[in-house]
């Protein structure tokens, strides 16, 4: 699987690029298709607001394309939120 991590209106610390690793490592396991692609983009929508980080996660090529968005005050939280959300689409997707 390959993972692309895309940062909007900042500049992305090596600590939030380890948690994003560590936290995505199992999909290559349960996005079967090697062509498949994660694209990870997160955007500081309104600077010096709460709620004001936006994570937005797509699969694609392992079937129908999958999104995910979500706004939080940080982005460990929005990274978690939108992981918990795509397994909910990948448990559905396997169901059919």
């Amino acid at each position: 699987m390959k993972l692309t991590i895309n940062a909007v209106n900042f500049e992305m610390a090596e600590r939030l690029k380890k948690y994003i690793d560590k936290k995505t490592a199992r999909y290559g396991k349960l996005l079967t298709n090697p062509g498949a692609e994660m694209e990870i983009r997160m955007t500081v929508v309104k600077p010096e607001t709460n709620l004001n980080k936006q994570t937005q996660i797509r699969v694609i090529g392992n079937g129908p394309e999958m999104f995910v968005e979500k706004t939080c005050d940080t982005f460990e939280q929005g990274i978690d939120l939108c992981l918990e959300a795509l397994d909910r689409q990948i448990e559905k997707l396997k169901e059919r």
